[in-house]
């Protein structure tokens, strides 16, 4: 493959930003360390009215660490973390890694079938669980390699009287109460953590080589695949992203933790970053967007990394204009296109800077990002970051494509993923050479800026989540009145994209869009539930009978512009 001889985006990089850094070749929980040593009492994170300094989270992530050896597990294995934006979250996350194991990320809104297949595929031995997803993990962990099973709830981090009150409020809006035994093989979090002894544990990891993480991401075709993720990966690029904002101060930032830290970009530009630069995190379990416009003025929050979602939801409350952000320097969003409309509208309000990234997580993730200090391009994505090539790959002719010739995205870099796990051909088939296929088709312009034309194949990206057709279709696929069905993205002006699935019936079958939700619900994270249904007589085939896809697509858009001319 041709490789690169020009950059043209270093032409545009502010004086501030190297073209390439030198890197401190560190483990992930060094940062949690340092900050514990640099700024002991200073406050890592807020939460619901709760505070811990930067020394209480690492002494418990150290107990969790010594509990976790305590149970048998050691260096290499995998430990599950199943839990929303909390204080246990983040000590969790350091505490696996200072026990010298595997994080394996789970998404709290996986259903049975979801856990089983991420639980079986890493081998994770213990998981650390929110209370209201453990009936879920109680259901199949018979099934899979667990061990052990470490609860927690919200409360558990709530300061008093919120502790006691919270357990009514929980059982109020979810209609869940989980009454618990505990045993040697079901742990409370906090009792298990206040037994344990925050002495260090001498660990031999080669930060290049040795795993931080396995992240779950879809694949178009088959399960979801475990992304490989070293130290390296990891630290590289919150170094990458520290560099890009260098206006930012160590240890005087605050940073509002409304992505997801289950999502490998909230870990990477929200917890990571926090902790390697002493910030502190305002953390929301949840997206409110009321609840984040009082956070970001009562803690006079500096950046707020997000989705689309998040800040097109600020802009429509009704009560954003009785807020003060004024306190926002720099947001970057990611997982979805930001439309240039909101980004203009959330930077007259706030006074600070939006601008547009883009990355996936075999880039962990970051790899491209506007300037937030400099020249920018509306509808580009920007610019590599630092030590990150890009090249555009020719489908004619296999070859570095030129200027606004579009072809796929591919990336080069320190925070490329080691490859898949326990998944050779797959990890061979997205590369060639040493750069990675993202499955992006872009283009760059004469200058060295960079624009996605189409995301990749299929792939749904709806509030900030990948959705891949083929995984909902197997689902719906599986109800007896099912006889074909296709299922697509169609614009959405909150979500980006919702899933609309066009249905063929068998022969005399009955059945509603009502009955098709309640099926899907019980085999599918709810983000990945259809929203739309559409009842057909048969659906677009090629002449050997291959369902055409991208015909439904532009039927719809065809139907959303008629609609927008009328």
């Amino acid at each position: 493959m041709q490789t690169l001889t020009e950059k043209p985006w270093f032409q545009h990089y502010p004086e501030e930003i190297p073209t390439s850094i030198d890197y401190e070749e560190q483990t992930l929980q060094y940062y949690l360390k340092r900050a514990a040593e640099r700024y002991p009492d200073k406050k890592a994170l807020h939460f619901m009215g709760k505070e811990m300094t930067y020394s209480e989270v690492y002494t418990e992530a150290m107990k969790l660490a010594n509990q976790l050896r305590g149970l048998g597990v050691e260096q290499g294995d995998r430990v599950a973390i199943m839990l929303a934006n909390t204080p246990q979250a983040v000590i969790s996350y350091y505490g696996v890694l200072f026990s010298g194991a595997i994080v394996v990320q789970t998404n709290p809104l996986y259903v049975e079938r979801e856990i089983e297949h991420q639980m079986n595929d890493s081998g994770a031995k213990v998981i650390i669980c929110l209370d209201l997803v453990y009936p879920r993990v109680s259901k199949v962990q018979d099934k899979t390699s667990l061990e052990h099973v470490i609860v927690t709830g919200i409360k558990d981090y709530l300061p008093f009287p919120k502790n006691l009150i919270y357990p009514f409020i929980q059982k109020k809006n979810t209609g869940i109460k989980v009454d618990l035994t505990y045993n040697d093989h079901l742990h409370s979090f906090t009792d298990f953590i206040e037994k344990g002894s925050d002495a260090d544990i001498p660990l031999k990891i080669d930060p290049k080589n040795d795993l931080a993480l396995l992240q779950y991401t879809g694949g178009t075709t088959g399960p979801a695949k475990g992304v490989m993720l070293t130290h390296y990966n990891l630290t590289v690029n919150t170094q990458q992203c520290e560099s890009w904002m260098y206006k930012l101060e160590p240890g005087k930032e605050v940073i509002m933790a409304a992505l997801p830290f289950f999502h490998v970009y909230g870990m990477t530009t929200v917890m990571n970053l926090s902790i390697r630069l002493g910030y502190k995190m305002i953390i929301m379990p949840k997206f409110d967007p009321k609840g984040i416009l009082k956070a970001i003025e009562k803690h006079r929050a500096t950046l707020y990394p997000g989705a689309p979602t998040m800040y097109i939801g600020l802009l429509n409350h009704p009560d954003i204009s009785k807020h003060d952000l004024s306190s926002i320097k720099a947001c970057i969003s990611g997982s979805a296109p930001l439309p240039v409309e909101v980004q203009s509208q959330f930077e007259d309000i706030t006074k600070g800077k939006l601008v547009e990234g883009y990355g996936l997580t075999e880039t962990s993730p970051v790899a491209i990002a506007n300037l937030i200090w400099g020249k920018r391009k509306p509808g580009s994505i920007g610019l590599p970051w630092p030590d990150t090539e890009i090249m555009i790959l020719s489908a004619e002719t296999g070859e570095a494509a030129g200027p606004n010739e579009v072809g796929e995205i591919c990336i080069r870099g320190p925070q490329v993923m080691k490859g898949y796990w326990h998944l050779p051909e797959a990890t061979q088939a997205s590369f060639r050479d040493d750069w990675f296929l993202s499955g992006d088709m872009g283009y760059m312009d004469e200058e060295g800026y960079f624009y996605i034309v189409d995301r990749k194949k299929d792939m749904i990206i709806a509030g900030g989540f990948n959705i891949y057709p083929r995984e909902v279709e197997e689902v719906l696929y599986e109800h007896d009145a099912v006889q074909e069905v296709c299922v697509i993205g169609v614009p959405d002006p909150y979500r980006g994209e919702t899933v609309k699935a066009f249905v063929v019936l068998k022969d005399g079958s009955k059945v509603t869009e009502d009955d098709l939700d309640e099926f899907a619900r019980k085999q599918l994270a709810s983000f990945k539930v259809p929203r739309l249904y559409e009842f057909r007589d048969e659906l677009p085939k090629t002449m050997v009978g291959k369902i055409l896809r991208r015909v439904l697509v532009d039927e719809e858009k065809a139907k959303q512009k008629q609609e927008n001319d009328k």
